[in-house]
């Protein structure tokens, strides 16, 4: 009969009734603080989507000279610091592009790792051109890398005009951005291309049309 007359707090909770202290003006002050800091909290959070971006990355480990398909890439959400200029957000736009280096699964393809005006900027500068040479010496292909800083020397006839060639510097200070496969056509090496100034890349292209070229390594 006690019991039923003073039930306990739980007894009170049990059967909705709410303890006599919950009724105070004190609890209530405290029981709103308490809502206005959990809504100050849960307005200071920070959105899980929030400093992200949606980026293109390698779906798995590709090598440099491949044509880029679908098949290649995916997006995946990067933390905005983590992410390099020149990021890609759609797939479209890099499908059909030629990739410059060996990228591993997961990796950022930025505009600088596929063939366009943009690497070549990035490369030598704003008044540059990429071009392509066929090194008369396979063996070039074996040894030379993206990145490499190299002189094209043409083998050109004497002022005279005799069967007897002398090594010419066409250009100087060319950077490496895509070396391909050694090709099977007979008569036929793999490319080089290197980014040059574009009056350079011009003398390049010009000489390469009908003298042989070879590379030597800085």
């Amino acid at each position: 009969m006690g019991e039923s007359l003073n039930p306990s707090v739980t007894s009170r909770i049990a059967h909705g009734l709410r303890p006599d202290w919950t009724r105070t003006v004190a609890f209530r002050r405290a029981a709103a603080g308490g809502l206005v800091v959990l809504a100050a909290v849960a307005a200071l959070r920070p959105d899980p989507s929030d400093g992200r971006a949606d980026v293109v990355v390698a779906a798995h480990d590709l090598s440099p000279g491949v044509e880029l398909v679908a098949a290649d890439l995916r997006t995946e959400s990067r933390l905005a610091t983590t992410i390099p200029d020149g990021f890609q957000t759609a797939t479209d736009d890099l499908v059909g592009a030629t990739l410059t280096g060996p990228a591993r699964r997961g990796e950022v393809i930025t505009d600088v790792r596929v063939l366009s005006s943009r690497l070549a900027a990035a490369t030598i500068g704003p008044d540059s051109r990429i071009v392509p040479v066929h090194p008369t010496d396979a063996a070039l292909l074996d040894l030379v890398r993206p990145g490499d800083v190299v002189d094209v020397v043409a083998l050109s006839e004497t002022a005279g005009g005799t069967a007897e060639n002398r090594p010419r510097v066409v250009a100087t200070n060319a950077v490496v951005v895509l070396v391909s496969a050694k090709t099977k056509d007979v008569g036929r090496n793999g490319v080089v291309l290197v980014a040059l100034p574009v009056l350079a890349a011009t003398e390049v292209a010009g000489a390469s049309l009908s003298q042989a070229i070879t590379l030597t390594f800085h």
